[in-house]
């Protein structure tokens, strides 16, 4: 069931259906002779299927298909069930079939478009010649407060999810959920989702069903060294698993991906002992307030990404538990994120020198204090429209221009906000949303660029940097002491 058919987004069982319902609906046009196996082939597809989807959960996308279905049963069968009976069997006039057989297929048709529009996400095959681990980890920050609760002893704690190069599962390994560790926590997390972005729940219930291609908590690879570590963090209200075709596709290439769930930022945050915390952010309808909130908000999370550092340093030495122990490279540590995430990566860069590298997934700036930064950086942009803020590209070209190291800003045509993400798997491929670079193509480019930098600046890897990145898109190159 949970077996996607590539292109048409639908598991075998829900193709079963459909070809049930148009095979009921063209029965009524065949030769006398064809009709009756037809029927009854289909008809036993029908129930079969609508049996088992009702087991196993119907996604709304079939009610059409189904609807289609059970209006055309009783037409194509009442004839075969008339003639067994011996009584003569009785069909309507073709002029007024047609109508009622056109509608039928609309009905069935409209399923399919809407579970290519919003299907059960395909997450691309990473690409690496590692295979892919992933684990979840749970640290509390003994040294800073939660401000976002009025108790005094609560402390900021961060959920943290790894994927990192592993040794080859047996055939037929279960893949970890997508969105969450179990099933309920993946459905949680897309309920918080929809409604952050004011979508009905139901409109994404294809999105928990997703697994990916890693294994949850496989062993470590055993080839390689130690491998550098790439710390994320994702846009307002968004978790830790947004990114997950880009993680695994750097996991595959040797890189270890640490996301975290911000608490009270995240959309929902489910922690070790169960409870959930929802994002408490929404807008004020004033821009100054809520730029000042966002500032606010960036700052807790670059000091959220300082302290994962910290704890994947303490992970690596053994004093924290985890299969990772001697196998992380913390001294090439690059700190990226996405939208308000890539924000925080910049400031977190700023007042961390320990990080080696920053990316900025088409992030505003938010850092209050602009000044010089060490450390290269990669700033990918959406293409930039009338709707753009015209703010942000001379803002992104100040904060730039203060590294002290080579930077790049590559902006991206066909690209949208929400490129940089997972959405293009799962959302309605319609350009303003998600770009126009398509299913396959947007996680391609946005791994593609990212593993570009990463190899030049963490690896030290020889190559024309600025000619792979300028073939995504127009590139601007920012070197110190130039303004360009």
């Amino acid at each position: 069931m949970t077996e996607i058919i590539t292109g048409l987004h639908m598991s075998p069982l829900e193709i079963l259906a459909l070809l049930s319902a148009v095979a009921l609906v063209v029965a009524r046009w065949l030769p006398p002779a064809a009709r009756p196996p037809l029927t009854i082939a289909a008809g036993l597809g029908f129930v079969l299927s609508a049996i088992v989807l009702s087991v196993v959960g119907i996604r709304w996308q079939m009610l059409p298909v189904l609807a289609g279905a059970a209006f055309a049963l009783p037409f194509a069968v009442s004839p075969l069930i008339r003639r067994r009976t011996g009584r003569p069997a009785r069909r309507a006039r073709w002029w007024v079939a047609l109508p009622g057989s056109v509608a039928c297929v609309g009905l069935t048709a409209t399923g399919p478009a809407a579970a290519w529009a919003f299907p059960v996400p395909v997450f691309p095959e990473p690409t690496g010649h590692f295979a892919v681990g992933t684990r979840v980890m749970q640290w509390t920050d003994p040294n800073r407060p939660e401000t976002a609760t009025p108790e005094p002893g609560d402390r900021r704690t961060v959920v943290v999810q790894l994927w990192y190069p592993a040794q080859k599962s047996p055939a037929g390994a279960r893949r970890a959920q997508y969105l969450g560790r179990t099933e309920q926590e993946a459905h949680t997390v897309s309920d918080a989702l929809a409604r952050y972005a004011g979508l009905p729940g139901f409109l994404v219930d294809g999105v928990p069903r997703a697994h990916t291609h890693s294994v949850l908590n496989a062993p470590v690879a055993r080839d390689g060294a130690r491998f550098p570590v790439v710390l994320f963090s994702p846009g307002l209200g968004g978790v830790r698993t947004q990114n997950t075709a880009w993680a695994e596709e750097l996991a595959s290439n040797g890189y270890v991906v640490a996301a975290l769930d911000h608490p009270y930022d995240s959309a929902a945050v489910v922690l070790a002992d169960g409870r959930t915390i929802n994002t408490e952010i929404a807008s004020t309808g004033d821009d100054d307030e809520d730029d000042k909130r966002a500032a606010e908000t960036t700052r807790i999370r670059a000091a959220d990404l300082s302290f994962v550092l910290t704890q994947l340093g303490g992970l690596d030495r053994g004093e924290i538990d985890g299969p990772l122990t001697g196998r992380l490279d913390t001294g090439r540590t690059a700190v990226t994120g996405h939208s308000l995430g890539g924000g925080a990566a910049l400031q977190a860069a700023r007042q961390d020198r320990r990080f080696a590298a920053v990316i900025n997934l088409d992030g505003y700036p938010r850092d209050p204090d602009l000044l010089p930064f060490h450390q290269p950086a990669l700033a990918l942009t959406q293409a930039i429209s009338p709707e753009t803020d015209p703010r942000y590209i001379p803002r992104l070209t100040e904060v730039l221009n203060l590294s002290t190291a080579t930077s790049y800003r590559l902006t991206i045509p066909g690209a949208a906000h929400l490129t940089f993400m997972d959405a293009p798997l799962y959302l309605p491929p319609v350009p303003s949303m998600v770009g126009s670079l398509g299913r396959t193509e947007s996680p391609r480019v946005v791994a593609a660029t990212t593993l570009a930098f990463l190899d030049t600046t963490l690896r030290h890897k020889p190559g024309d940097l600025a000619g792979v990145l300028s073939a995504y898109g127009d590139l601007s190159v920012y070197r110190p002491g130039n303004s360009r």
